[in-house]
Formats: C-alpha cells, sequence, structure tokens
C-alpha cells in the first residue's frame, strides 16, 4: 500500500562521479498534484472554471458598478442611452401587425450588454447572479450527496450484517425512482408547501429546499461504489494484518479504511458537480427549482423561451455557461480521477 520508492538512500559522498542522488518516492497525492499540473486539458477546464466562478461572485459589482440596474425589477417603460441616443428598452415589434413590443438586443455596452429579457431586465447582470445560485446549489448538493453517501456505503460495507441489509434496501427503494420522476415530485411537494423541521420552516422560495432535494437524489449512486470499495479493504491484507494484531474497529476504520475511501469521494466532486448543474437547470426551468425573483441559468431560460425567435441570446447565454461548465467539470474531473486512482486509466 506504499508509495514509497524501494530504492535504498545514497549518500552523496559517496555515489560516483557525476551520477544524481536517488529519489524517494512521491505521495499519492503529491503524485497526483503533478499529473494534474502537466496535463493541459486539465489546465484549460480548471481556468475556464475559475472565470466562470468569479464572473459569477461578481455578480453584484457588476449589477451596481458597471450596468447600473437592478437585474431582479421590471423595467418595461425604461430607457438607456445608446450611441449617445436614448432608447427604450422595450422597442416597438416589427414583426407582423407590429403589435406588442421586443426587448432590446445586446448593446455589447456596459448595460444590457447581452440586452434584456421580456421584463426589461439586463441579461447580463442575471446571467452572473444566475451562475452564482446555480454553482452554489451544485456545490452544496455534491457536498450534502458525498457525506449522505459516504456515511452509509461506509457503514453498510464495513459493519455488514443487519446495518447493510437494512441500508441496502433503503438504497434500492431510492435507485428504483428514476432520478428526474423522484426530484420532480419532491420539489412539487416541498415547493408548493415549503417544509418545516421543529422550530424550523424553510419556505418555498429559499435555495435550501433544491440543494436538499438535488443532495439526496443522487445519494444511492455514490454510496454503492462506496460500499463495494469498503468491501474490497475490508478484506485486503492490511486490513486482516491490523485486525490480527487486535487493533480496535474504530482504529481501522479512521486510520486504514476512510483515506483509502477518500480519494474515490474526490474524484466523485467535479463530475457530481457536473450532473448537479444540469439537474438543478432542468428543475428550474420546470419551475420546480430556482424561485422568482431569484435567478438561475435554468430560469433565465426558461425567461428566454418566448424570445428564441427575436431574442435568442436569452436563452443561449445561459445554455452556453451550463455547457462550458459541464465540459470543464468533465475534463478536470477526468484528470483528477487518472491522477488519483491510476488502474481506472489501465481499465
Amino acid at each position: 500500500m506504499s508509495d514509497l520508492s524501494i530504492t535504498a538512500p545514497v549518500d552523496e559522498k559517496d555515489a560516483p562521479v557525476g551520477a544524481k542522488p536517488a529519489r524517494t518516492g512521491l505521495s499519492p497525492w503529491k503524485r497526483g498534484w503533478r499529473i494534474i499540473r502537466s496535463d493541459l486539458s486539465a489546465l484549460v477546464a480548471a481556468s475556464i472554471l475559475l472565470v466562470i466562478v468569479a464572473g459569477s461572485l461578481a455578480a453584484p459589482l457588476y449589477a451596481d458598478y458597471v450596468s447600473g440596474t437592478d437585474p431582479f425589477r421590471s423595467n418595461l417603460s425604461g430607457k438607456i442611452k445608446v450611441d449617445g441616443k436614448r432608447v427604450k428598452i422595450m422597442q416597438a415589434s416589427t414583426e407582423g401587425l407590429g403589435l406588442g413590443v421586443t426587448p432590446i438586443g445586446p448593446t455589447w455596452q456596459a448595460q444590457y450588454l447581452l440586452g434584456a429579457d421580456a421584463q426589461g431586465r439586463d441579461v447580463a447582470a442575471r446571467l452572473l447572479y444566475g451562475g452564482r445560485n446555480s454553482l452554489l446549489i451544485a456545490g452544496a448538493a455534491t457536498l450534502i450527496c458525498l457525506v449522505l453517501a459516504a456515511l452509509v456505503g461506509i457503514c453498510a460495507g464495513f459493519f455488514g450484517g443487519i446495518t447493510d441489509m437494512v441500508l441496502s434496501r433503503i438504497l434500492d427503494i431510492l435507485w428504483a425512482f428514476p432520478v428526474y420522476l423522484l426530484a420532480i415530485s419532491l420539489s412539487i411537494v416541498l415547493i408548493s408547501q415549503g417544509i418545516t423541521i421543529g422550530p424550523f420552516h424553510i419556505t418555498s422560495g429559499s435555495l435550501l429546499l433544491p440543494i436538499g432535494i438535488i443532495g439526496i437524489i443522487y445519494v444511492p449512486y455514490i454510496a454503492r461504489p462506496i460500499r463495494g470499495r469498503v468491501l474490497t479493504l475490508k478484506n485486503s491484507e492490511f486490513v486482516l494484518a491490523a485486525k490480527g494484531l487486535g487493533i480496535p474497529r474504530w482504529r481501522i476504520l479512521f486510520h486504514d479504511i476512510l483515506p483509502n475511501v477518500t480519494t474515490t469521494l474526490i474524484v466523485y466532486i467535479p463530475l457530481m458537480m457536473a450532473l448537479n448543474i444540469v439537474t438543478e437547470s432542468a428543475l428550474s426551468f420546470l419551475s420546480i427549482g430556482v424561485q422568482a425573483p431569484d435567478a438561475s441559468w435554468g430560469t433565465i431560460i426558461q425567461d428566454g423561451q418566448t424570445l428564441l425567435y427575436t431574442r435568442p441570446i436569452v436563452a443561449l447565454a445561459p445554455g452556453l455557461s451550463i455547457v462550458l461548465t459541464v465540459l470543464a467539470l468533465n475534463v478536470l474531473g477526468d484528470s483528477v480521477r487518472d491522477a488519483l486512482d491510476p488502474r481506472t486509466k489501465l481499465r
């Protein structure tokens, strides 16, 4: 299990002229970090993610100091200055009989960089706020999912017996439901009524609801591989040797089992983040995820659904953001997997 080199150290004084001293092996973490740093695609993906995260975090600064608009308030009768002229945000329609209005298109300037939506709101500002909520929900849901899956998988695999049977049957029940059907059912029930836990009441518009729902529905898909990994480690030679030496079970669990499972959990982080972003966007598009007046990439796509023929940028901008983020997370996840678990690359 050790990654230390078996080459005996050579003193520099006794080494032949021109020979380099023997180098001890790297730890799995240092070796993995070195592999990731040498992977150009992983570095590009990490750079894209960094830009997206930084832009989303800077959403309030952009809205206050750059666009100077409130992205959560309707502005149907407002006007802005474009190329020195005052123009209406909602312009008269030029299609058909000329009835109705059409939001202003991209100005490529500070205000309304990507144009306006059907409510006269700045799409660029809402895009950054939506990214912040989508990344927050996906990140928190990933953390909840991995923690619950680790607890269930480790307990089921390590303790076995009745514990394994009960936890495995619960996972089977959750596994029997299609993921999106379960997510939609929970969202409709909880968002329509809210949820009360003791003295705490979570309203229908709280981001905690989509975080909890998305964090729970994917637990079986992570807990099962963790359980299998623990069963393999439980029967490995170093664990059997530790039991033979009389080492307490809790010490084996925390010093031998858990460190070896940690690498598997880390590999799942970017992959689950990507999956949760897509799930959150789908629920928000169906109006059972993030609720108004909050924004997410899914709600912005919904807002732009009726403007596909006149202002397609309203729906295309969040759609491209989702594609870039998910693609970058998948590329980064593949690199992390190859770095921390080289056996998957061989398989």
